[in-house]
């Protein structure tokens, strides 16, 4: 059984030896309307101290108020929630809370009908400037600060880094001339929300039953490829599978050696053809563990609230960890013990997920003498369950 999900908040999930537990029902949050606002920002004292110093380098002290000015570029807010998100901003400039190339998560109070609504903030440089701007150090880069706003602190949180990718780019491009202000810059901060946090969404509607291929594909790192596809689809199912995957939650050494081992074993990519209506797929592989969360993710396509889906993906990814863990705990036993050997055995025929979890730990303990004799011994007891099931079925 699933454990209870719900919007950001965090709960400790129960492990699979224990069977897991259903708890109570939570309303999902709803992230009703989403606005953005864009900021020329310029600092007083740290051009000052660039022209006295000669080297170009940033004010060291914390600026006061008097130090910058912030003039509006974009914006798609009311004028008077425009003008306290500006003042929201100009605390946090004084305060020294931002940096470039690094977003934050906050609550703001604004005149608008949310009223208390998640604000994801960052400082960013015009790109092609910076350069120049090492170079000569009477030239300082342009700064500019940008926001989004949409949902909660708790759901804009889930989609930090995706925010942080798509201020980078933002930058790449960037040139605020009135004209690609209104051609590029404009639109591209009105569809922030559509291309960073409903992805995960389209494509758990998208997929319906099928999500479950596509999990098992990223808990495992078996290769994709995407055939007769749009670009937004494409790009939908690469992101959904990157947020999938245990990437930054497993040793990079281990999952680098995982993702050989898939490759060297299986020799066949999961092929997903977009051509007709609903996507067909080839070569897919899945397990227990995999369609009861797919199970989670289609009730909470009910919602339709794009921060559900990430947290439900964030808890399939946090108790697949746990998973991983306890199995590596009853290998260590098991090097001393023949019944933690079969607590083990139990433990990988129950969990859901035993044939990925072996292969985790078969990389990770390829190094040590003891450990793998466990794993040649778990993976001897597997093959024989299932040919035992192959034969009864």
């Amino acid at each position: 059984m699933l454990p209870a999900l719900a919007d950001g908040d965090e709960r400790e999930l129960e492990s699979s030896e224990e069977g897991g537990g259903a708890g109570e029902e939570r309303r999902p949050e709803r992230h009703g309307n989403t606005y953005h606002g864009l900021y020329g920002y310029r600092s007083r004292r740290s051009l000052q101290q660039g022209a006295d110093s000669g080297d170009g380098s940033p004010a060291a002290e914390t600026p006061s108020s008097e130090d910058f000015s912030l003039s509006l570029l974009d914006t798609n807010l009311p004028a008077e929630a425009e003008t306290e998100l500006r003042g929201f901003i100009a605390k946090r400039l004084t305060k020294g809370a931002l940096f470039e190339g690094m977003g934050n998560v906050a609550t703001v109070e604004l005149s608008i009908p949310e009223y208390k609504v998640g604000c994801y903030y960052c400082l960013f440089r015009q790109e092609n400037l910076l350069k120049m701007a090492a170079l000569e150090s009477d030239i300082s880069a342009p700064e500019y600060v940008i926001c989004f706003l949409g949902g909660s602190e708790k759901g804009l949180e889930l989609f930090r880094l995706e925010l942080d990718k798509y201020v980078q780019s933002l930058k790449i491009n960037f040139n605020p001339e009135q004209k690609t202000l209104e051609t590029y810059i404009n639109p591209y901060l009105q569809s922030w929300f559509e291309n960073s946090v409903c992805p995960i969404q389209r494509v758990v509607q998208l997929f319906q039953e099928k999500l479950a291929f596509l999990l098992h594909a990223a808990l495992s790192y078996t290769p994709v490829e995407v055939k007769n596809s749009d670009e937004r689809t494409e790009k939908d199912i690469s992101r959904f599978l990157a947020a999938a995957s245990l990437q930054g939650l497993v040793q990079e050494g281990t999952m680098t050696s995982l993702c050989i081992a898939m490759t060297e074993e299986q020799q066949k990519s999961l092929i997903i053809d977009c051509s007709g209506a609903q996507p067909q797929l080839h070569n897919a592989g899945s397990n227990r563990f995999c369609e009861d969360w797919m199970q989670a993710f289609i009730n909470g396509a009910e919602g339709g609230n794009p921060f559900l889906f990430r947290q439900i993906l964030e808890n399939f990814k946090l108790k697949a960890i746990q998973d991983i863990n306890n199995l590596k705990r009853f290998i260590r036993q098991a090097e001393m013990s023949h019944y933690a050997l079969f607590k083990c055995y139990m433990f990988l025929k129950n969990c859901g997920s035993g044939d990925i979890l072996l292969k985790i730990v078969k990389v990770e303990h390829a190094e040590m003498p003891e450990a793998k004799n466990v794993v040649a011994v778990l993976e001897e007891f597997m093959r024989e369950t299932e040919v035992i099931q192959t034969n009864l079925n």
